[in-house]
């Protein structure tokens, strides 16, 4: 089902269902019946939300959740690199790609939350020095 495939993409960006409803200027209502299949998605409308979520309309039709979620359960050892080799056996090149930009896309969010937090907290420190 489609709207799986958008939910689950979505949520490995750490996107909200209100962040990409904006996007697509609809309400968050609106796009929850997207992502629940109350709503049918038009090939306009998967093109939209695929540019909301920095992926091919393809990426989001070639998106096989319980490869992905099954792999990811399945790695052991060192976890450094932005992602592991042993997720992506059996998968396809473009499977593999899409699942390296989400990764990336997913610790430059958090690299961009944490230069926010650390900014609010020069702030406090600025106004009420050290604790």
């Amino acid at each position: 089902m489609i709207g799986n495939k958008i939910k689950n993409i979505r949520e490995l960006k750490n996107l909200t269902q209100e962040y990409v409803a904006e996007k697509l200027d609809i309400s968050q209502a609106a796009y929850s019946k997207l992502e629940s299949g109350e709503t049918k998605v038009s090939k306009e409308k998967l093109a939209q939300i695929a540019e909301a979520l920095e992926v091919t309309p393809e990426d989001i039709k070639s998106f096989d959740s319980k490869k992905y979620f099954n792999n990811v359960g399945n790695v052991e050892g060192d976890n450094s690199n932005s992602y592991n080799e042993s997720i992506v056996i059996g998968m396809g090149t473009e499977e593999i790609e899409l699942i390296k930009k989400l990764y990336e896309d997913k610790f430059a969010l958090m690299e961009e939350l944490m230069k926010q937090k650390d900014k609010e907290l020069e702030k406090y420190r600025s106004k009420y020095g050290e604790l």
